[in-house]
């Protein structure tokens, strides 16, 4: 097995950010993932990669993306040997968090029921056809799939899981040559002020983000004039002006640090120059919406729940509220 051959896989984005007039980007870009994948290389990436060389050769693959499951089809049945084979090679990149993914008749029925948050967001958003699309924080790319069987002109998502990349690599190789790239780095390494996107989306980032306005304006930088902002976060009850920061962990993690009201979220977007935003979707997350499964075997939602008082998180705080708020840039 050859390694990970980065400039193969990037290259024709790179071009492309060239190409559109973003030198800058690409360059920085270029930088970026020397970085990543030559000078500290992920320990588990020949794992990775092994497993998804393993997935059988298929032509003339088509792409449902307009369903609850981003869904792979082939005009001739898989035979027995390739849906072992196939099947073998997915479970190797195993846990699958984001989706769900139907695989020519194997169903990856992930942690997360995105398609449920996709369901609650996308009767609110600005026509997405021919919409050029930044989607921070994607996962395995679930949300760009489903972007682009909106018409999106083109969908970038962003994520530093290299896990996550793979995943999204195993469903772009069945597809060729299609405006949908997934790069592997986080929100602050983006050039500053780029103004190219017509539609940012950010769900799940906010409260990850040790500086929320700093996020919002990092999130408006990427927006041209009039760019429209769908940002989805937890939220807690309670008045204008008050904003929950966990002790320590909140519903086991670490890495939680705001969690605004509504009324503060709306405050937070005026603060960062954001006009027009509206909260759109207020939705308690439940154990049906996240979940272990066989492809993500870990704790999730129940164990992160007070098991007397499922209201509650482990810890004693109000469990997951998610809200989305669609903004504009002026």
């Amino acid at each position: 097995m050859a390694d990970f051959d980065w400039k193969a896989r990037f290259g024709p984005i790179i071009n492309t950010l060239s190409e559109d007039g973003l030198d800058h980007w690409s360059d920085l870009l270029r930088q970026q993932l020397i970085h990543r994948f030559e000078d500290r290389p992920h320990g588990d990436l020949d794992r990775w990669q092994a497993a998804l060389e393993s997935l059988p050769y298929l032509e003339n693959v088509e792409a449902q993306l307009g369903s609850s499951a981003v869904t792979l089809t082939s005009p001739q049945p898989l035979s027995a040997p390739q849906q072992e084979q196939l099947e073998l090679g997915l479970r190797g990149l195993m846990p699958w968090r984001k989706g769900p993914f139907d695989f020519f008749g194997t169903y990856i029925d992930t942690e997360w029921h995105s398609d449920w948050k996709w369901d609650r967001v996308s009767p609110y958003l600005s026509e997405l056809s021919g919409r050029r699309i930044l989607d921070v924080g994607c996962g395995s790319g679930y949300h760009c799939w489903r972007m682009l069987g909106e018409g999106a002109s083109r969908v970038i998502g962003i994520d530093p899981g290299l896990l996550f990349m793979f995943q999204f690599f195993s469903v772009r190789d069945y597809l060729g040559d299609v405006p949908v790239d997934l790069l592997p780095i986080r929100m602050e390494d983006l050039p500053t002020d780029l103004e190219t996107f017509d539609t940012t989306f950010s769900m799940g980032v906010l409260y990850h983000r040790r500086s929320p306005l700093d996020h919002l304006l990092e999130l408006k930088g990427t927006l041209r004039r009039g760019g429209e902002l769908v940002l989805e976060t937890l939220v807690v009850e309670g008045p204008e002006g008050f904003s929950l920061m966990p002790e320590d962990r909140y519903g086991q993690m670490r890495n939680v640090w705001f969690l605004p009201t509504c009324d503060t979220l709306l405050r937070w977007l005026d603060r960062t120059g954001f006009r027009n935003a509206r909260v759109v979707d207020v939705t308690a997350t439940t154990t049906e919406e996240q979940r272990s499964t066989d492809w993500m075997r870990f704790n999730s939602l129940q164990d992160f729940l007070d098991p007397d008082d499922p209201a509650k998180t482990v810890e004693g705080y109000p469990a997951p509220l998610r809200a989305t708020v669609i903004a504009e840039k002026p």
